[in-house]
């Protein structure tokens, strides 16, 4: 946005004029003598020079300013290319077991469950598992590597740490296809995968509650991740009896990226998910489950607001989303030591036509129409919402709130997870979680239906 201040410059006076005090009309003599022109006071000249060194001053910081919020606005919407190995790889020993690794203690590495470790560039993961001893005054941490993906995790020196503990179901132990979906930038790579109960760990004849009724759930990954995020769900989803498609979406590194190259946090996302949903109930779906982890939950409550779609979808089940893309962006902005009004900037700058040559955008991205917290009484679809209270990256705030002030929302707290790790620290509660709230849910009447026989009726 141009500014319509223009600055103004004293016009030089001609050669030999002789310039006067101007001074009102009602303070002028009669007489006509001339008034003597004085040079200003050293005080006069003093803050002149003081007021022209504070206006620079001044516009060098308004300057700063707005370059951090541009920044700010800019990492926000460029999708994450390389990741930085920010954990380090002390050793890898021989445990009683197998092989242990020692890591510095962080945040995330003294949480117990099983993770990921990327490392080799992001070529290798290992499967790092449950906490076997803990060195506080040396700062480190052991846990045993349940198994490696590619590479020699020995001859690591850096990685990083990640709720991805599968590269594809296989590794999980279930078989999938690889299927191609097309969106609209192009064709797409996904996984169908069938439920497998055996693979789930369930009894061999066991009656699935949801099986045979024609349900697909659809995975959704969070910013910066893929579609490898959304296997963690599988146990779950086949202990439900149901059909699941991973899928890939703009930016993500496996589907065409946008056209400008930026993610739109939601409001353009959803037209990829749309088209995962056509694919499914060109194969015989039904009803539409969407899982969605992080920004996937944003994208997530798009699809279900604006899809063509929208009645084919039964539920949303959300792990550690971004329910108000405002209150994140506000959050990360004190994390980060950014000023509010700097943080609001940025803000404006992802949301307004005249940001978009600070940020590559396209077109201006709608956060208001991502505050679900104003919009409660919008939301007509049953959510579940699972979110750790000390997520460090979305806050569980806007989760809960949204619970409060809209009956079909479902809350549940973890604690301890940090952000998308809830099933990571506790799978079998993520999973039991799961699997109650949609077996519960779907043993109620669809939308329009009340009487036993009628579609959409499960008893």
């Amino acid at each position: 946005m141009k500014s319509r201040l223009k600055e103004h410059s004293p016009r030089a006076a001609p050669a030999g004029s002789v310039m006067r005090s101007v001074r009102p009309w009602w303070s002028r003599r009669e007489s006509a003598a001339k008034t003597t022109h004085r040079a200003p006071t050293p005080w006069v000249r003093a803050v002149t020079l003081g007021a022209g060194t504070g206006l620079a001053a001044g516009m060098t910081l308004a300057a700063a300013a707005s370059g951090l919020a541009g920044y700010f606005a800019r990492t926000v919407v460029t999708p994450v290319r390389e990741r930085a190995e920010d954990l380090q790889i002390l050793a890898v020993t021989r445990g009683p077991e197998g092989d242990e690794v020692i890591l510095p203690i962080t945040a995330e590495t003294v949480v117990d469950g099983t993770y990921g470790l990327f490392f080799h560039g992001g070529r290798s993961l290992a499967r790092i598992g449950p906490i076997s001893a803990l060195e506080p005054k040396g700062g480190t941490v052991t846990r045993p590597v349940e198994k490696v993906y590619g590479g020699d995790l020995r001859t690591a020196v850096r990685g990083w740490w990640t709720s991805v503990v599968y590269l594809n179901p296989s590794h999980a132990g279930f078989e999938s296809e690889e299927v191609v979906i097309t969106l609209p930038g192009g064709p797409s790579p996904a996984w169908h995968v069938p439920p497998q109960p055996r693979a789930a760990g369930r009894p061999e004849g066991e009656e699935l509650p949801l099986a045979g009724r024609n349900i697909w759930a659809i995975g959704v990954h969070g910013r910066g991740s893929n579609r490898t995020e959304g296997i963690r769900a599988l146990t779950a989803t086949s202990a439900l009896g149901i059909d699941t498609l991973l899928i890939s979406y703009r930016n993500d590194g496996e589907a065409p990226d946008a056209s400008d190259g930026r993610y739109g946090l939601g409001v353009t996302e959803w037209e990829d998910v749309e088209a995962a949903i056509e694919y499914a109930l060109e194969r015989g779906a039904q009803d539409i489950v969407l899982l969605g982890w992080s920004m996937g939950g944003a994208i997530s409550l798009q699809v279900a607001d604006r899809s063509r779609f929208a009645e084919h979808i039964r539920a949303l089940v959300l792990t550690g989303p971004v329910i108000d893309w405002m209150d994140v962006l506000a959050y990360q902005a004190r994390a980060n030591r950014i000023p509010s009004a700097v943080g609001r900037l940025g803000q404006w700058f992802i949301s307004n036509s005249g940001g978009r040559r600070v940020t590559g955008l396209a077109a201006p991205v709608d956060l208001q129409a991502m505050n679900w917290i104003d919009r409660a009484d919008q939301l007509r679809h049953h959510v579940l919402i699972m979110h750790s209270v000390d997520d460090n990256i979305v806050p569980y705030g806007p989760s809960r709130d949204l619970a409060r002030k809209n009956s079909k929302v479902s809350y549940v707290s973890f604690a301890q997870a940090r952000h998308v790790k809830e099933w990571n620290h506790d799978p079998q509660r993520w999973d039991a979680t799961m699997v109650e709230w949609l077996t519960d849910l779907f043993s109620r009447p669809a939308p329009g239906q009340s009487r036993p026989g009628e579609p959409g009726y499960y008893a």
